[in-house]
């Protein structure tokens, strides 16, 4: 049976993760702000929570632990279920996908419960397959990153939502926060690619810097999923520097663009070529000339021709001319030679023929 992929075709994944630090209010506003953005730049958009049972996720042992920071930001950003659904039901009112991380099984029917309609797996959590396990059980398309994975880690993953036809699709990725361009490693697209060619490929970036050069080589590479962490910048919030503004993602939406139309159509297949650029093409290539008077009945040979611009209608050019064509009425030296002097085999075919009638000054 054939997996469904087009459900991550030319999706971008915005991160909203804890940045609401537990406020309903601001994560309203971030979901508004960046709606807005994927709507003006018109390209499809997941706004990504992140879903934890806070109270069970924390061994009760180091709850105080304020000096671990996973544990201290995941119990400074909580929020209850109520909460979530609003932040859940504002996605859908801004047109975008509704997206999230589970990190534990509850938070799994958490997804279930609130019509999650992607759910993604971190690098975290790529082998940890009781929680892969619950995931699939929803049958929901998964977009799993693969920072830190080995080949082994890749392959069951691949594997194992394959044989339950569940759309899966494989995000390359760094898991360093941020992350320095030289250390991208964007070939590893190529090897996700050739790896698993049924699979939907995709890029996670983080870097700090300017990230629409390796969108648009992700890109061309062939990746057609994009993710990146959000957040907006407040007085009193501070702003991870691998989190994209507004008008950063802006930018990022109107390169994708950009880039796409650079990149064409898919490289399944030979693109469609436009009838300007076989006009162009057409004004450059040689046209068949008489080199000398010839006569009726001769057979075409190189010495009785020459090859020279320009081309004109109705003329043979270059790329018909085969030699041994039989001239069909006398040609004078200098004359161009056409479809009707002779009996040339493109002349037999009306399709060719109209085309070369047209072509040329």
């Amino acid at each position: 049976m054939r997996i469904e992929r087009d459900v991550f075709d030319e999706l971008f994944v915005l991160e909203l993760a804890n940045n609401h630090w537990g406020k309903v209010e601001r994560g309203v506003k971030i979901i508004r702000e960046f709606g807005k953005v994927a709507r003006y730049n018109n390209v499809r958009a997941a706004i990504k929570l992140q879903f934890r049972d806070v109270d069970n996720f924390i061994h009760p042992a180091f709850r105080h632990r304020s000096d671990i920071r996973y544990i201290n930001k995941t119990l400074q950003t909580q929020l209850s279920k109520a909460d979530y659904a609003v932040l859940v039901e504002e996605v859908r009112k801004n047109n975008c996908v509704r997206m999230a991380t589970p990190f534990d099984e509850s938070s799994v029917g958490l997804c279930e419960e609130l019509g999650v309609e992607i759910i993604k797996l971190g690098s975290s959590d790529i082998n940890d397959w009781v929680l892969i396990e619950r995931v699939a059980q929803t049958k929901k398309p998964v977009i799993a990153s693969t920072g830190g994975s080995s080949l082994k880690d890749m392959d069951d993953l691949v594997t194992f939502f394959t044989r339950r036809n569940i759309p899966l699709a494989l995000n390359h990725c760094v898991s360093k926060y941020p992350t320095e361009e030289r250390d991208l490693e964007l070939n590893q697209i190529d090897l996700l690619r050739h790896r698993y060619p049924e699979i939907a490929i995709g890029f996670s970036s983080h870097e700090y810097q300017d990230w629409t050069f390796s969108m648009a080589i992700a890109y061309a590479k062939g990746a057609r999923t994009f993710e990146r962490h959000i957040d907006i910048e407040e007085e009193g919030y501070t702003m991870s520097p691998y989190c994209s503004t507004p008008a950063q993602t802006d930018h990022w939406f109107r390169a994708f663009n950009r880039v796409k139309e650079m990149c064409g159509g898919p490289g399944t297949h030979r693109r469609r070529i436009p009838a300007h650029e076989h006009a162009y093409l057409d004004a450059l290539v040689r046209g068949v000339y008489a080199a000398r008077d010839l006569a009726a009945g001769h057979a075409l040979q190189d010495g009785d021709v020459h090859l020279q611009i320009p081309l004109q209608k109705g003329q043979l050019s270059c790329r018909e001319f085969i030699r041994g064509e039989v001239l069909t009425m006398p040609v004078k030296a200098g004359e161009p030679i056409t479809l009707d002097h002779c009996d040339a085999a493109v002349a037999r075919a009306p399709e060719v023929r109209a085309m070369i009638e047209k072509r040329g000054l």
